[in-house]
């Protein structure tokens, strides 16, 4: 076997991590990305053990049934499509998942339900709203800005949603970090008086 499926898998870090120990072990690589691992040359049954007891205590887990796999698939590209400088997605995410995956809707969504008690929805949710979060936290865009970024169709949208998925609303989220990093920047003063 030549790839890898991977479950946990979700950020560049991520990618730099595994590829960082590929190396360290000694495998020649092809390619690293989310939720998979391509290696050059065919990889032993042995050397699958070697990397699953490598990246265990890292967080990830080697994948190796289909079902599994497939829901680590739509996972990695609901996470491409909301990583993405402008979510441009113009289709539904339904007909989005259906093009990349080559597999009916109505199948995946059963699938993933199944196997992450959330629908697929939900977890599309989650990630958006993650991303919103950093996006406020680097406090570079608007909200105005994020809501377009993120392909809300407007601010009050995104404002209802976020407030549902965190209990908080946006700008509250940015005012609580404001007053952390001050609470932070007072006790560092402090403590070099």
């Amino acid at each position: 076997m030549k790839i890898l499926r991977v479950k946990n898998m979700v950020c560049p870090r991520c990618i730099m991590v595994i590829e960082k120990t590929m190396e360290d072990l000694g495998f020649d690589l092809n390619d690293v990305d989310l939720g998979m691992i391509e290696f050059h040359e065919p990889i032993t049954l042995a050397d699958r053990d070697k990397i699953e007891k490598a990246i265990q205590p890292l967080g990830f887990e080697l994948l190796s049934d289909k079902k599994s796999m497939l829901v680590e698939r739509i996972k990695t590209q609901i996470i491409e499509l909301v990583s993405k400088d402008v979510n441009d997605l113009t289709i539904t995410l339904s007909e989005y998942l259906s093009s990349k995956l080559q597999v009916e809707y109505h199948t995946l969504s059963q699938l993933f339900s199944n196997q992450e008690s959330q629908t697929i929805e939900q977890f599309y949710i989650l990630q958006k709203i993650e991303k919103v979060k950093e996006l406020l936290v680097y406090d570079e865009l608007t909200l105005s800005e994020i809501a377009y970024k993120m392909n809300y169709s407007s601010v009050g949208h995104l404002s209802n949603q976020f407030k549902k998925v965190t209990g908080l609303a946006p700008t509250h989220f940015k005012e609580i970090k404001v007053f952390k990093e001050e609470v932070i920047n007072n006790n560092d003063i402090k403590q070099t008086s």
